[in-house]
């Protein structure tokens, strides 16, 4: 009996943390983008859609979306890959609690923000907005 209440425990711990977490990222919609330099400071000052993809090369769900943004990275400006294993400053300033984390701003302001893995066809979505 014991054993099975931990388990209940846990279970419900593991449930509650994924909750809190997407809770989280939706409640940064809307909100200011943080104050970025370099690169990715200029691509928000230019009020146009920018994409943030960030990502650990540990992540077994990462590995099946990296190479899709891969391809939209190389041609297009407005769109990043973050690895957070190299990169933690920015990952902390957008409030990255998982990977992978897909984050969308547009005109400063964050227009989604999105954690975990997403079918092919609404990630496609997400990068052809940076492209307009």
């Amino acid at each position: 009996m014991n054993i099975l209440l931990a388990l209940v425990i846990i279970v419900a711990l593991f449930f509650g943390f994924q909750y809190f977490m997407v809770l989280k990222m939706k409640l940064k919609k809307g909100k200011p983008a943080p104050a970025l330099s370099g690169t990715y400071g200029k691509a928000l000052k230019g009020g146009k859609s920018v994409l943030f993809y960030f990502y650990s090369p540990n992540c077994g769900a990462c590995r099946t979306m990296t190479p899709l943004v891969g391809k939209y990275t190389k041609n297009n400006p407005r769109c990043f890959k973050v690895d957070i294993s190299k990169d933690m400053n920015t990952a902390r300033a957008f409030g990255v609690m998982g990977t992978p984390s897909t984050v969308v701003v547009e005109g400063g302001k964050i227009k989604e923000f999105v954690v975990g893995p997403k079918p092919e066809a609404e990630f496609t979505r997400m990068l052809e907005a940076t492209k307009a």
